[in-house]
């Protein structure tokens, strides 16, 4: 079975990745990573509400976190525990690109690979499964996964015109080679 990421990307991106951010992907049965993360979210009621929508993470600071990930025939369910809070998001392909449905948005992003570097860039956003949202409000939503020092990394951050900086975290997780 080819893997969701390995799908999006294409073999020869997903062949570039670096090796915790490969075995990460690779994997085809349910599986669950341990580690660490700080976690800045934003201020206002605006961010707020936003970050309530989607379900993201308080701010904290060396905050505990796992992530598991549950591979199915269409796609991957991911459950990501910040201490208690938890943010579940289920991700599928659609068109060649990774959709990601979070809380009441559904994110369609392109995935790219470069130095071993995988990253998320929006292009496509919905509301309540239906509703189309301006890209062009997300450009600030971006994420990155790497390898560090040997370690999976991953660096998340989302800011909104007007609203600001919605929520910023990153870290890393215990991740075997394969």
């Amino acid at each position: 079975m080819t893997t969701l990421f390995a799908r999006v990307l294409g073999a020869e991106k997903f062949g570039v990745l670096a090796e915790r951010v490969r075995a990460l992907h690779e994997a085809t049965q349910q599986r669950v990573y341990h580690g660490c993360a700080d976690i800045e979210r934003g201020r206002g009621w605006l961010a707020g509400f936003c970050c309530r929508c989607a379900a993201l993470p308080p701010t904290a600071t060396q905050q505990t976190i796992s992530v598991e990930i549950a591979p199915s025939a269409s796609g991957e369910c991911w459950t990501r525990r910040f201490g208690s809070h938890v943010m579940r998001s289920d991700l599928d392909d659609i068109d060649g690109c990774l959709r990601e449905r979070l809380g009441l948005l559904e994110f369609h992003f392109a995935l790219d690979a470069a130095d071993g570097v995988l990253t998320w860039r929006v292009i496509r956003v919905r509301a309540l499964g239906f509703l189309p949202l301006p890209a062009a409000w997300f450009g600030g939503v971006r994420a990155s996964e790497a390898q560090r020092d040997g370690r999976y990394t991953f660096d998340v951050r989302a800011a909104l015109p007007v609203v600001g900086l919605l929520v910023h975290y990153r870290g890393w997780l215990d991740v075997e080679q394969t």
